[in-house]
């Protein structure tokens, strides 16, 4: 089975623009679950279906809080990017209030893994397959047990242009 793995890049190239994007840098469809923390509590959202090689605003504008949860799922060869932050999700469609007693209220008790944006303005996540990660300078790490995802900026482009 596929072992997927993750990089949390800061989407800088654009300075005007602020968003909270995933890029699905694998060769499968993949769906995609985002949970945070606004005015109004926590809040779940999904799916986001997004094709192989591609990227998906998840949330447009400022981003409202440092910390953000994805839960995706490789829907051709199987295998998830999860985390230990449980948060409420069901198999359809959903925007979900609160995070609490998700059983009891009739959806699936989901671990999410966190994605620290520290306060910048905008964020993209890409997901990779372990065989497509490229080392860092720390070395290759895979999310799983007691592991973080990797984390890296994005480098400006050139003249400040995608």
């Amino acid at each position: 089975m596929l072992v997927p793995a993750v990089l949390l890049l800061v989407a800088s190239a654009h300075p005007a623009r602020a968003d909270f994007r995933l890029c699905n840098n694998t060769g499968s469809r993949v769906g995609v679950a985002l949970g945070y923390k606004d005015a109004d509590g926590w809040t779940t959202e999904g799916w986001w279906n997004i094709s192989a090689r591609s990227c998906e605003t998840l949330l447009r504008g400022a981003l409202v809080a440092r910390y953000y949860y994805i839960y995706a799922v490789d829907y051709d060869r199987g295998g998830e990017w999860s985390g230990k932050a449980y948060m409420c999700s069901r198999e359809k469609e959903f925007t979900i209030r609160g995070t609490e007693n998700c059983l009891a209220r009739g959806y699936d008790r989901t671990g999410f893994f966190e994605v620290d944006t520290g306060e910048q303005r905008s964020w993209t996540v890409q997901l990779t397959e372990t065989a497509e990660q490229t080392p860092s300078p720390l070395g290759p790490r895979l999310p799983g047990p007691g592991r973080p995802p990797l984390m890296m900026p994005t480098p400006p482009a050139e003249g400040g242009k995608p």
